[in-house]
């Protein structure tokens, strides 16, 4: 559902049946379904820190911190105006726990973000591949959804350093590259745990992968029954609605 904002250029969304209002640009980087399932496969406790790599608007941190309330939320985003939103949509959600910084998840240091810190290290990484067709000519959306900035293995490795041993690392990504994310994965030391594959439909193949890993785990993987989206064109399976109602 969106409404309408003070400001022109964003509008004020909400998720879960209203549970959660977002702020997001009107034009550019808008949160998708998938952040979505991320935010509802990847559940926190409450005694844990969790790290967002990339946050866009931050639907991910948001989430994290409305349903499962552990006790730091971190989103790391490298655009301003993005980072901004994260900031103004956990006022508005009274989230005290959501703490977002403006940077480069490619730094080596960033201020307030210790290594190997984080029980959970939470990314939506950009899906197409550097120099994979033509580039979206928004700027913001650039950024998300290719890599002209952050690339793959810089999220990777990014989750790698920031993970405590033991601790989780999910991501959702789409399908197509799933062997490259769990080679970069077990490259770094995250041993894949819980994967899910994501169907648009029950004969469609899968468009999106969800993936935790363990830093330092042992190798065994849980392969979960897949997702089915839609029953139809604009449909929902009954599944997919508990999953972004509030009682999912």
């Amino acid at each position: 559902m969106t409404a309408n904002s003070s400001n022109e250029n964003e509008t004020r969304d909400t998720i879960l049946d209203g549970r959660i209002t977002l702020i997001q640009p009107r034009h550019g980087y808008r949160f998708s379904v998938e952040a979505i399932l991320l935010g509802r496969f990847a559940r926190a406790s409450t005694p844990e820190r969790v790290l967002e790599l990339g946050a866009g608007c931050g639907v991910v941190s948001i989430m994290m911190a409305a349903l499962y309330r552990p006790r730091e939320v971190v989103a790391i985003e490298i655009q301003p105006p993005l980072a901004g939103m994260i900031a103004r949509s956990a006022a508005i959600n009274g989230l005290e726990s959501v703490n977002a910084i403006c940077a480069d998840l490619r730094q080596r240091r960033i201020a307030g973000v210790e290594p190997a810190s984080f029980d959970l290290v939470v990314a939506n990484p950009p899906y197409r591949a550097a120099a994979a067709g033509r580039e979206n000519p928004d700027r913001g959306r650039r950024i998300a959804r290719g890599e002209s900035a952050a690339v793959l293995m810089d999220f990777v490795a990014a989750a790698h350093r920031y993970a405590r041993r033991g601790a989780r690392v999910a991501f959702v990504f789409t399908a197509r590259r799933s062997a490259e994310l769990i080679s970069a994965m077990r490259s770094k030391q995250l041993e894949p745990k819980r994967i899910r594959f994501v169907h648009p439909r029950i004969a469609t193949a899968a468009s999106v992968m969800l993936i935790e890993a363990r830093a330092g785990g042992g190798i065994e993987v849980t392969i979960e029954p897949p997702l089915i989206l839609y029953e139809r064109p604009g449909i929902y399976t009954s599944e997919a609605r508990a999953i972004l109602s509030s009682a999912g």
